[in-house]
């Protein structure tokens, strides 16, 4: 579901049949031997265009659907999928950062990882769900009804975790809006104020800062 994500080309039907999974591992493996920091013990969310800068940078080790196959299997394997659930921008194949993944590609890959690790640990899977969603929705930058119109969330139970994190990151709000205030109504120094009520004194300055 998320080949337009990883920058490959929509993958065409398969034929019927299974197909084997170690078809692609010639490629990874050459993908690897070439690109380590990208295909080797960490994953990174991948720039748009990726495909097509293989083929035209290595003609000679890749053929078309072998590596689109390979891509394929990269960008569904739960690593990636992962990577691209924790926000992480996308990367040129010098491991350099480029460009933000888009909102909806995190909450995809999010919805995604959660699914698969239900099997392992619901409670487990439901908290990391709540802490990656509400992630998601800060560094979108988007009101809750832009969010939910872009973000679709079939599951009900995902979906009830999406509104908890909505009313997760309002109590937040509504604490900073709080601080601000006091801290406006005393007069006092950031350093003071923090003083005073016993914060930490980043706390204070990040929440009259904004």
């Amino acid at each position: 579901f998320l080949m337009t994500d990883t920058a490959t080309p929509p993958l065409t039907p398969r034929p019927a049949g299974p197909r084997p999974k170690s078809a692609a591992r010639p490629v990874l493996e050459r993908l690897f031997a070439l690109y380590p920091s990208m295909f080797g013990a960490r994953f990174l969310p991948l720039k748009l265009g990726v495909y097509q800068e293989l083929l035209a940078l290595h003609p000679d080790d890749f053929k078309k659907e072998e590596l689109k196959l390979a891509l394929g299997q990269h960008a569904r394997s739960t690593r990636y999928l992962e990577a691209v659930a924790s926000g992480a921008p996308r990367h040129d194949l010098n491991a350099q950062p480029v460009e933000p993944v888009a909102p909806e590609h995190v909450h995809h890959a999010i919805l995604e990882v959660y699914r698969r690790r239900l099997s392992r640990d619901k409670a487990a899977a439901t908290q990391w769900l709540r802490a990656r969603l509400v992630a998601a929705i800060e560094a979108s930058g988007l009101a809750r009804d832009a969010y939910l119109e872009r973000m679709p969330t079939p599951d009900p139970v995902a979906a009830a975790v999406l509104d908890e994190a909505f009313a997760e990151l309002a109590e937040r709000a509504a604490k900073r809006e709080a601080l601000r205030r006091a801290f406006a109504a005393s007069g006092k120094t950031a350093e003071e104020f923090a003083d005073m009520y016993g914060m930490d004194l980043a706390v204070v300055k990040q929440a009259v800062a904004t």
